[in-house]
C-alpha cells in the first residue's frame, strides 16, 4: 500500500510541476499558429481567383499588431520557439501579401 501511495504522489507531483507548464506552452504555441492562420484562407482564395474581396483592414492590422506584441514578449523572455514561430508567420504573411499586391 505504501508503494502505491508513493506512485500516486509521484504522479500528482509530475502533473502539478511538469504537465501544467508543458500544456500551457503547447496551448500558447497553438494559439499563435491559429492567429497566424486567421487571414491565410482569404488570401489564398484571392490568389486562386475564387474570391475578390480582401479581408477587412482592421482585422489584418489587429492580427499583425497582436502578433508584434507577442513577438516582443517572446524576445523579452528569450523564448526561441515563439520567436521562430512568429517570425516565420510574419515572413509567410509578407510573402502572401507581396504575391497579392505584385501579381
Amino acid at each position: 500500500m505504501e508503494l502505491f501511495n508513493k506512485i500516486v504522489d509521484s504522479f500528482i507531483n509530475f502533473c502539478k510541476t511538469r504537465l501544467t507548464s508543458t500544456s500551457a506552452e503547447t496551448i500558447s504555441w497553438l494559439g499563435l499558429i491559429l492567429i497566424h492562420a486567421a487571414t491565410v484562407p482569404t488570401m489564398l482564395s484571392i490568389m486562386a481567383g475564387l474570391n475578390d474581396k480582401m479581408p477587412p483592414l482592421d482585422l489584418v492590422l489587429l492580427v499583425w499588431f497582436g502578433l508584434a506584441l507577442f513577438f516582443v514578449r517572446a524576445a523579452i523572455l528569450k523564448d526561441m520557439i515563439n520567436i521562430i514561430t512568429i517570425g516565420f508567420g510574419f515572413v509567410a504573411h509578407a510573402v502572401i501579401l507581396a504575391l497579392l499586391v505584385f501579381k
